[in-house]
């Protein structure tokens, strides 16, 4: 039989321990286990499951429905990438080096296009 002081001011008046309960117990709940690594889920009864759709033949080799999803997913990430690219302080200040070199490519063509013409007449 142990002893638990009642209260911390006063150690000399022990009461028996398990006769009282902490305040701040919460009552739990048993849960189950996970499921253990390489063991496969027993199926729920009365549950007919889909195979699932992997993308891949029983041979191995991917479906056309699979390279598509994934030539999309990689496609789209793309464009978003760029978009987000173009969105930024440097994206934009690339945009608008790029900008002036063509316009400056335009009018060094031009002058180029009057100096020939100059010498044909």
């Amino acid at each position: 039989m142990g002893f638990v002081t009642k209260d911390p001011a006063q150690p000399d008046q022990p009461e028996e321990a398990g006769t009282t309960e902490a305040p701040d117990v919460v009552e739990g709940e048993v849960v189950p286990a996970p499921p253990a690594a390489g063991r496969v889920p027993e199926p729920v009864p009365g549950h007919v499951s889909d195979p699932a759709d992997t993308g891949y033949t029983a041979a191995g080799v991917p479906t056309f429905d699979a390279v598509r999803e994934k030539i999309e997913t990689r496609y789209g990430t793309a464009l978003g990438a760029s978009e987000l690219a173009a969105e930024t302080p440097e994206g934009r200040s690339i945009e608008e080096q790029y900008e002036k070199r063509q316009q400056a490519a335009a009018e060094r063509l031009q002058q180029i296009r009057e100096s020939m013409h100059k010498d044909d007449a």
